[in-house]
């Protein structure tokens, strides 16, 4: 396969509603066309930002493991939890090191702002380059989908409700129509106060 991040599959979305936002992967591992497992997360929860990460899977990993080393080290210096707004700036100097040997991973920020509120999501290409969204980032071998279903579904300024139902339907609808991407996904849901994770069914095959 020419592309090394579309090995794995899987797809991760990010959308932004009125002092909310929300992050939504599938839970797919396959390996090409052959699927391996149906639990494989692809968001991790960084004191009180959100990384999505979606590739190759080991990579996924490694990256994972290397931000966890690098948010706790600042939360011990900085004696504070990281803000999404730098922890985007982190990702992004820390992909452009890499940038001759990259890791082949699509990843996608989200959080809220803990001293203004302000919801804040963001992605990246291989190298680092940092893509600002105000409403909707997509990752992921369905992007193509998912870029039609969120310009289908979103509005602006949705509760956090509306926005869960919102990013559920375009990252379940846009996986049915993805063979590496799909069998069942996990959305968050992210207000100042509280942190709704839930578990969606979707097809198998």
């Amino acid at each position: 396969m020419s592309d090394p991040s579309s090995i794995n599959g899987g797809t991760a979305v990010a959308m932004v509603g009125k002092d909310c936002v929300a992050i939504a992967c599938d839970l797919r591992l396959g390996n090409q066309s052959l699927g391996v497992a149906n639990n494989f997360e692809k968001i991790f929860q960084l004191g009180h930002v959100f990384l999505g990460l979606t590739g190759l899977a080991t990579d996924v990993t490694t990256v994972y493991e290397n931000f966890r080393m690098k948010t706790n080290l600042y939360k011990m210096r900085e004696e504070r939890e990281i803000e999404p707004e730098s922890f985007a700036n982190l990702v992004s100097s820390s992909l452009y090191e890499r940038r001759f040997g990259p890791w082949f991973v699509g990843p996608l920020v989200a959080g809220i702002n803990s001293k203004t509120g302000k919801p804040f999501i963001c992605g990246f290409d291989f190298i680092g380059c940092i893509d600002y969204a105000k409403d909707f980032v997509v990752s992921g071998t369905a992007t193509d989908q998912l870029y039609g279903m969120c310009e289908s579904l979103y509005e602006p300024d949705l509760e956090p409700e509306d926005l869960f139902e919102t990013i559920s339907q375009a990252l379940l609808n846009a996986a049915d129509r993805d063979a590496l991407s799909g069998w069942g996904a996990v959305v968050y849901v992210i207000t100042k106060d509280k942190v709704i994770k839930r578990y969606l069914k979707s097809r198998q095959d």
